[in-house]
């Protein structure tokens, strides 16, 4: 793979109309603010895993056609290689967006994911959506200065949008307390922590979780009358379904890797909202 980054052509002039961000939630902010002025390439496709993914020749190839690369900053793929796809483009313009949030440090380096040195899902959180869209617009502008009118007035469109979520999110709260929920992998940190949540991980460590693990997650699911077990859909819902059947709750899958932000975080809360009413 390194050998074909290393031979890849130069850009054509259509590079000047290509940014590549590294997951399918960020193309959404960057269409919402340059409408149709880019063509977006996502790195990691829907179904991949983010931590671990390596991307494919036809990825490469529209990387050396990009005038801007947008990462995430924390994942554990952009670990290994975004390096590799600066000395593959050094003209690439480059934003990192995890520079303009309150990152969530980790309290143990896993094995699994010890180069992510913070939490790197902050997308999912509205709190840290408004940072990021005021962060992508002034990208934009930097990079298309002919266009401001057109990327603050598609801002402010977005801002709007992204006010209706944390509106939203909002409700999740609780006067008693934190109110709790369990999901597959710890996907949902900021959402919590921004709105007053607590999340528990069925993963441990970033792994499977041991036997007995699985029966502090029992006790904890029935001590809390917990009615939705979530899991991203790129993960094995077998141990999810494990508690589910010993607690009566439901697994629920949920897409934060997709293209529409929008809809995608407006589910999530709703069936967290859901589940919190039933109580």
């Amino acid at each position: 793979m390194l050998a074909l980054i290393l031979s890849c052509g130069r850009r054509s002039d259509m590079g000047s109309r290509v940014i590549t961000v590294s997951i399918g939630p960020f193309k959404y902010f960057v269409e919402a603010i340059s409408g149709d002025n880019f063509i977006i390439n996502v790195m990691v496709p829907a179904g991949a895993n983010p931590h671990i993914y390596e991307p494919f020749p036809e990825q490469i190839n529209k990387l050396n056609r990009s005038s801007a690369y947008i990462s995430n900053g924390y994942l554990g793929f952009e670990m290994t290689w975004l390096d590799r796809f600066y000395e593959m483009n050094r003209r690439m313009k480059k934003l990192s967006l995890g520079d303009y949030i309150d990152p969530i440090k980790p309290t143990h380096q896993d094995e699994a994911h010890h180069y992510e040195t913070a939490d790197p899902h902050y997308w999912i959180s509205p709190v840290c959506a408004m940072k990021m869209a005021s962060s992508v617009k002034d990208f934009l502008i930097d990079l298309d200065p002919g266009n401001r009118d057109q990327y603050d007035k598609n801002y402010q469109i977005l801002l709007g949008r992204i006010k209706e979520v944390d509106a939203r999110a909002k409700g999740l709260a609780s006067e008693g307390g934190k109110r709790a929920f369990m999901i597959y992998h710890p996907n949902l940190a900021y959402l919590a922590r921004d709105y007053g949540l607590e999340e528990i991980p069925v993963e441990y460590n970033g792994k499977e979780p041991t036997p007995s693990r699985l029966m502090e997650l029992i006790d904890r699911a029935r001590k809390d009358k917990l009615k939705i077990i979530l899991v991203q859909r790129e993960y094995d819902t077998k141990n999810t379904k494990a508690i589910a059947d010993e607690t009566g709750a439901r697994v629920v899958v949920i897409d934060p890797l997709s293209e529409d932000w929008y809809s995608s975080t407006c589910k999530i809360i709703d069936i967290l909202k859901d589940s919190f009413q039933q109580e």
